[in-house]
Order: structure tokens, then C-alpha cells, then sequence
């Protein structure tokens, strides 16, 4: 199947590492035992999927991108890696014991039909982590500032707090509870937000190429302007009032755990 990450994939792993807190987070709230089956769905070339199942897991990790699970295969062999969607995992009906989808559901095409799928290939007590960002929140992002077109665009396309839980609930999860998160200095995936206290990331190619907004939605002419206007207010200082007056308590990212009764 050809998706962006087909594209961006190759240099992917440069800078998309697993996050030591992130993954301690999705281990707390999956809450998993050590005798299940997990699903990373929009598992991309598996960093969460091994660091999950160096732990003493056992995952299957899925992905519409053949590239970015060749990646994920010469990672770790032990886990069962496939080509399929959130709409169409090919799993077996109760067959899984919990699920993590990790920045991927805006790349789903059909959210409420996704989470059906997810709801049926879920065992009874069965959780899935969600870890995302809402359009509300990407708004208190700094990079609105030097990048207004192609946050706009990235925006657009995430589905909302309301949007998530309307298609959970629908497809029979009961919502169980929701976490913020804020990005932490020592960040070590490299997503969109993540130089939010350190804006000299942006100006890594690699770092950029590794992000979707970047990489496929932001056009060569704003990235340039973008990039020459952050670097002059770094220089002058003006950034730091800048990054000061998007401060909120939105959060950067959430997670959203849901249950199946």
C-alpha cells in the first residue's frame, strides 16, 4: 500500500526514536499482563512496538506502509508485523488483549469505522491507549507563529476530543480516563512539537523530514521564510516572549484511554 510514510520512511528512524516517558505511560495505561496478545496499530517501523515488548510483551504491529515495516522488521523479529489499517486489521474477532495507537489517528480515513474495527478485534476488558493531539491544543503550538499555512493544514486534518469520543462510543468503548501531556525537554522522539523548548531542532533537515507536517503538508517557500524569521528572533531574543505567550494548560498531546466492557 503506498501512504506518505512509503516517502518519508527511508531516514524515518533518524530521529523518530521511543521515548523512555512515552512508553512508560503507554505500558501504565495499557495495563497489560504479561500472558496477552497486544496491537500496535500505526505501529510505523515499531520504535513503541519493541520498546513495549522488550518489557515482556507480545505484540503484533500493523501498518499500511511497506516501508516503514521493513524497518520494523529488521528491529525485532520476534514480532508479528503486517500491512493493514485501523478500518481492516485481518485479526481475529476477541483476539487481542489491549491496544496502543500512537500519533496515527489522523492518517486514519474513516475514524468511527476504525475504532469498530478496533472494538471488535478486542477481547472483554480489553483497553486501547490513544496518544494524540486536538486541534485545541496544536493551536497553543508556537510554531502557529512561523508556520501559519502549514499548521492550519496539520490542524485540519486532526480529528477533535469530541470527534475521538463520539467513534469510541459508538463503537461500544466506555471512555476510561485522559492524561495531558507536555512536552519534556529531554524529548527524545523527534514529533512536530517537539522543540517546543528547544527551537534550533527545526532547522535539522532530518528532524524536519521525520515529521508529516513538515515532509508533506508545508510548502518550500514557508518552510524558508519560516525558518529565516524563527532564526532572527532567536538572535534578538524575541522568541522567548514569543514561546511565552502560547504557554496554556491545554496540553500538548493526550492520551485518551478507552475500555472494552
Amino acid at each position: 500500500m503506498e501512504t506518505k510514510y512509503d516517502t518519508i520512511g527511508n531516514n524515518y528512524d533518524q530521529t523518530r526514536k521511543a521515548d523512555s516517558y512515552l512508553t512508560e505511560r503507554l505500558h501504565h495505561h495499557l495495563n497489560p499482563n504479561t500472558n496477552g496478545l497486544y496491537l500496535d496499530i500505526g505501529c510505523g517501523t515499531g520504535n513503541y512496538t519493541d520498546a513495549l515488548q522488550k518489557k515482556g510483551l507480545s505484540f503484533i504491529g500493523i501498518d499500511p506502509s511497506e516501508t516503514m515495516l521493513e524497518k520494523a522488521k529488521s528491529r525485532n523479529r520476534e514480532i508479528s508485523w503486517h500491512i493493514g489499517t485501523a478500518e481492516c486489521t485481518g485479526l481475529e474477532t476477541a483476539s487481542i488483549d489491549g491496544i496502543i495507537a500512537s500519533l496515527t489517528i489522523h492518517h486514519w480515513p474513516d475514524l468511527k469505522k476504525g475504532a469498530g474495527e478496533l472494538f471488535r478485534i478486542l477481547k472483554d476488558e480489553g483497553r486501547i491507549v490513544i496518544f494524540t493531539s486536538t486541534p485545541e491544543q496544536m493551536e497553543g503550538y508556537w510554531l502557529n507563529r512561523y508556520f501559519p499555512k502549514m499548521m492550519s493544514d496539520s490542524i485540519a486534518q486532526m480529528p477533535s476530543y469530541t470527534q475521538v469520543e463520539e467513534a469510541m462510543i459508538s463503537s461500544g468503548f466506555e471512555l476510561h480516563k485522559t492524561e495531558k501531556y507536555f512536552v519534556r525537554p529531554d524529548l527524545q522522539d523527534k514529533f512536530l512539537y517537539c522543540g517546543k523548548q528547544n527551537a534550533e531542532m527545526y532547522f535539522n533537515d532530518h528532524v524536519r523530514h521525520g515529521i508529516s507536517s513538515f515532509s508533506s503538508l508545508a510548502h518550500r517557500v514557508e518552510i524558508e521564510k519560516g525558518l529565516a524569521d524563527l532564526r532572527k528572533d532567536l538572535d534578538t531574543g524575541k522568541h522567548a516572549q514569543i514561546r511565552k505567550s502560547y504557554e496554556n494548560d491545554l496540553g500538548d498531546y493526550l492520551y485518551i484511554i478507552g475500555k472494552k466492557p
